[in-house]
């Protein structure tokens, strides 16, 4: 049994050299590989996470600039549907007031008219009455002298 543990404690003397060689590799491996690959792999996860979160808020604020443009846009047709019923409501305004112009214009000129055509029918009844009392002498004259030859 001594000479067993003499066999394991050569063999144990002579992986020292290997086993401080396999962790000398491990830690070099990790400084000058690992360390800067890890650093490369962050800064690559940063680098795409940060573009996805800018392509985000980029998304998010175009998102927000078209909805307010859209809330401008149907506040600027607002305006224009109101401008032009207040121009609308003001053209018909204008119309029943030069209907209105119009139609007392009119029945002032048909009041004249009217006026004017009473006076001729009198002037014309006036007329008629002396041609019919000079007719009805011319008559009476014609026919007294008739009857007197």
């Amino acid at each position: 049994m001594g000479q067993t543990f003499h066999q394991l404690g050569e063999i144990l003397l002579r992986a020292v050299p290997t086993f401080f060689f396999v962790v000398l590799l491990h830690f070099y491996l990790k400084y000058i590989f690992f360390k800067p690959l890890e650093k490369v792999l962050h800064e690559r996860y940063l680098a795409t996470e940060g573009a996805r979160k800018v392509a985000r808020e980029s998304l998010e604020r175009a998102s927000a600039k078209a909805a307010e443009y859209e809330a401008a846009l149907r506040a600027a047709r607002n305006e224009i549907y109101q401008a032009e019923e207040k121009i609308h409501n003001q053209l018909q305004e204008k119309e029943a007031a030069d209907l209105t112009t119009a139609r007392q214009h009119a029945e002032a000129l048909i009041k004249e008219a009217k006026a004017q055509l009473a006076q001729d029918v009198e002037v014309a009844k006036a007329g008629l009455a002396r041609e019919s009392d000079l007719l009805a002498s011319q008559i009476a004259d014609s026919m007294l002298s008739r009857s007197a030859a």
